[in-house]
């Protein structure tokens, strides 16, 4: 049975099979993400980092839980494709802000 995610965490797993762009939306102007040891500040710089990613490696992302931690929802997520390691458990931890996500760290 899928997880029953909050929309904008739908939003953003739906939108990573997709383009930097539309990953971008789902976040506010102001946004971070930190993935792999860098930090992404900004819709643009979230795009960017995204656009790399996909050109880099080709992936699948399944959340398989979810879990509210104080003012973070955690996402756990399979990702299996073409990058070392494959595949893996990330854990996603995303922090809302409305209808948007105004923080997300990615960590095995």
């Amino acid at each position: 049975m899928p997880l029953s995610l909050p929309k904008p965490i739908a939003d953003y797993f739906a939108a990573d099979a997709t383009d930097g762009t539309a990953v971008a939306k789902c976040f506010t102007a102001d946004a971070v993400v930190i993935d792999e040891k860098q930090t992404y500040l900004g819709r643009e710089a979230i795009a960017r980092w995204k656009t790399e990613a996909s050109a880099k490696y080709d992936y699948v992302s399944e959340p398989v839980a979810i879990d509210d931690r104080d003012d973070r929802i955690i996402v756990t997520a399979h990702l299996t494709g073409n990058f070392p390691g494959s595949p893996v458990d990330l854990r996603y931890a995303f922090t809302l802000s409305g209808d948007a996500i105004a923080r997300l760290e990615i960590a095995p």
